[in-house]
C-alpha cells in the first residue's frame, strides 16, 4: 500500500520503540513477540543481522532495527524485545526496544511520507500518521527483510 492510499476502513498497528523513537507495523505481519534470546552470528552477515535463533524448531534471522534503520547498533540485553514478522511466510525478528501498545485507525489518517530523487528504491516507511502531536512513521516490513537475509537462514 505504498503508493495508492485507501481512505475506507482501519488499519491494527503495533507501536515499537526504537532508539527512542517511536514507530509501528501493521499487526498482520506479526507472528508473536518474545523476550530477548541471544543469537548465533552468521558469519558474513550484513551489520544489521544480529544472527539467527530456534523458533520452535525453524531457524530464523534476528535483524537489529535500530542498525536497519540507520540510527546506530542496539546493545542487546534482557530487557529488549524480540517482534516475529513475517513475509511469503519466512519468519524474521526484529530487535526493539520496547512494544508499546496497538491500536485502530483509519485508513484516512495514514498520510504518505516525502519521496526523494535519488532516494532509495523501496523506502522502510510506507505511511506517516499525525497522531496526538507526533508524528508515526508505519515501517513496510517487506522493505526490512532483504530476501537473501531470509534464505541465508
Amino acid at each position: 500500500m505504498s503508493a495508492a492510499f485507501d481512505t475506507h476502513g482501519a488499519v491494527e498497528l503495533i507501536l515499537l520503540e526504537v532508539a527512542g523513537a517511536d514507530f509501528c507495523i501493521d499487526i498482520r505481519s506479526v507472528r508473536e513477540i518474545r523476550g530477548f534470546t541471544a543469537s548465533t552470528p552468521l558469519p558474513q552477515a550484513p551489520d544489521f543481522v544480529l544472527g539467527v535463533i530456534n523458533l520452535r524448531g525453524a531457524v530464523m534471522p534476528v535483524l537489529d532495527l535500530r542498525a536497519r534503520l540507520g540510527l546506530g547498533k542496539t546493545e542487546a540485553s534482557g530487557r529488549h524485545v524480540i517482534v516475529v514478522v513475517h513475509h511469503e511466510d519466512r519468519p524474521a525478528g526484529l530487535l526493539v526496544d520496547a512494544v508499546q501498545e496497538t491500536m485502530i485507525l483509519p485508513m484516512d489518517q495514514l498520510q504518505p511520507p516525502p519521496r526523494y530523487d535519488n532516494g532509495p528504491g523501496e523506502a522502510f516507511v510506507d505511511a506517516l500518521i499525525p497522531l496526538e502531536g507526533r508524528i508515526l512513521s508505519r515501517l513496510h516490513v517487506p522493505s526490512l527483510l532483504p530476501l537473501e537475509v531470509l534464505e541465508a537462514a
